[in-house]
């Protein structure tokens, strides 16, 4: 992909974005997908988080602890609304350049870096809401990059696979409460493995092993299927559900006939090469409607 594509026409009087941009290749996509549509953004990039294309096309590079910094850019340039997007964590030593930052904003550090990554992101776009600063999602600006509902591929789920969709669909629904994952594998109505804090294709390796014996390299079992969906209630600014064709790899690997994901609230990175992925492999790719899910948090 061109690290600089050439936008449409702006929209004349369009309100301006900014696009916060982490680690991974979902800044670009959401870039590409502004630019296509006109919209006027600038790119504020988080220093040992964005890759390379976004760090060229950034206006400003900051620190992830620089609290001040970052809203010292965002007062300059007056948006109308912050885009979040990319991954970041616990900082590690490339994204901690500004020690200096970091102890005049100790204070507030403490405050939003108690418990998980997620916390740590609901607690930094807190702090911006707080000061006066609207933030929206990938899929609430960019929703061309939303999987759409129904068979995306060459492929469709069996019945033994949409016995086990299914049970994930209930299974995870279940588990929103517990703030677990957004993911499962499942055979028919058995649980295979269920996402944690090591992430989908984590899950994935451990579910090969599972569900392949011995070692991992015998059989899959008919009808195994991997899915996932936001949790019920889930702000999906911080957290929206994503797959790319390395997790077609991955569920492939793990004896999965198919990924299953919630339509309307899963990124599909690269869509045109996460579907030929699936369709050279044999795995189908569907996407569900939800609409009607409901739970604890609903």
């Amino acid at each position: 992909m061109n690290a600089n594509p050439a936008p449409a026409a702006r929209i004349t009087g369009a309100p301006l974005l900014v696009l916060v941009a982490g680690a991974g290749h979902l800044p670009e996509l959401v870039a590409a997908s502004l630019d296509r549509a006109g919209r006027p953004f600038r790119v504020l990039a988080i220093r040992g988080f964005a890759e390379r294309a976004m760090r060229r096309r950034a206006e400003a590079t900051v620190d992830l602890l620089d609290i001040a910094g970052i809203l010292s850019v965002l007062e300059a340039w007056g948006p109308a609304c912050v885009i979040p997007a990319g991954g970041v964590s616990r900082p590690n030593p490339a994204a901690i350049l500004n020690a200096a930052a970091a102890l005049r904003n100790r204070d507030a550090l403490r405050a939003i870096s108690a418990g998980g990554d997620d916390r740590l992101l609901r607690s930094a776009l807190l702090l911006l809401e707080e000061h006066g600063h609207g933030v929206m999602g990938v899929h609430e600006v960019a929703p061309d990059l939303l999987s759409p509902e129904g068979v995306l591929g060459l492929h469709a789920p069996d019945t033994a696979a949409r016995e086990s969709i299914e049970t994930g669909q209930a299974l995870l629904s279940t588990l929103s409460r517990y703030d677990v994952g957004q993911a499962t594998v499942v055979v028919g109505q058995r649980a295979l493995a269920i996402e944690g804090p090591e992430g989908t294709d984590r899950m994935l390796s451990r579910a090969r092993g599972l569900g392949r014996r011995p070692f991992g390299y015998g059989n899959a079992q008919p009808g195994t299927v991997l899915v996932k969906c936001a949790k019920i209630g889930q702000d999906l600014r911080v957290d929206l559900p994503a797959i790319g064709p390395r997790t077609v790899v991955n569920a492939a690997a793990a004896g999965c006939a198919g990924v299953a994901v919630q339509a309307g609230h899963t990124l599909i990175i690269d869509r045109q090469a996460t579907i030929a992925a699936a369709d050279r492999i044999g795995l189908f790719v569907v996407g569900l409607n939800l609409d009607a899910r409901t739970g604890p948090d609903a």
